[in-house]
């Protein structure tokens, strides 16, 4: 509310002051529930906190669409557990035939393999290479049924007499309907594969040295 006081011109001298009433801008100023979430919105950009307007949250179709993609499906999350397994060094004929296909294909810096004997022995040669394989973080980056997909990033430690390394790799796992992985690619890093002939030849050399139990 205004308030003004003024004098009529022709009672100068004997009028009492005269009040006039202005139309209050109060109403127009109070926030509304959209600019109340654009000042939040702009608060969490620019560092400040803001406490959220007391409405229901709206969810953008991209927060679920984003949810939908790293929320894990089904019998992705025992394809996960059995991986986690074999990253530290603790294989099992078990682990191989509820979660791998007999001739799926296994890629990372060190090896190209393909089937059974050829992957299996890049697992099973690991408790022999390392004293303890630890998974110091994992994430699920997707977790997708068309294509049937699960994509993680984990940061791994390996140690031995010799060798105390950590790795971080990306890990695609492409699997079939029964969820059993046809094609895992390990990417350290997340750089691409290379050297594909002499990896291709320590997945066919790797069986000779060790011994894999009969799935």
């Amino acid at each position: 509310m205004s308030l003004s006081h003024h004098r009529s011109p022709s009672s100068a001298s004997n009028s009492e002051p005269s009040q006039t009433h202005h139309h209050s801008l109060l109403p127009a100023a109070v926030p509304t529930t959209a600019l109340v979430e654009s000042v939040a919105g702009a608060a969490h950009y620019s560092g400040s906190h803001v406490e959220p307007p007391p409405t229901k949250h709206r969810h953008s179709s991209h927060d679920a669409e984003a949810h939908s993609h790293t929320a894990v499906k089904g019998d992705h999350k025992r394809v996960l557990e059995d991986l986690r397994a074999l990253y530290e060094c603790r294989p099992t004929a078990e682990i191989f035939e509820r979660s791998w296909h007999p001739d799926a294909v296994f890629e990372d810096p060190f090896a190209l393999a393909k089937g059974f004997r050829e992957y299996a022995a890049q697992w099973y040669a690991m408790p022999k290479l390392f004293a303890k394989s630890e998974t110091l973080s994992e994430r699920v980056m997707s977790s997708t049924r068309e294509p049937n997909r699960l994509v993680f990033a984990q940061t791994q430690r390996y140690k031995n007499r010799f060798v105390n390394r950590t790795v971080k790799s990306v890990v695609t796992v492409d699997l079939d309907e029964r969820d059993r992985i046809i094609r895992l690619v390990d990417q350290w890093d997340g750089k691409p594969l290379g050297g594909a002939w002499w990896r291709r030849v320590s997945g066919k050399v790797a069986p000779l040295f060790v011994s894999v139990p009969n799935s």
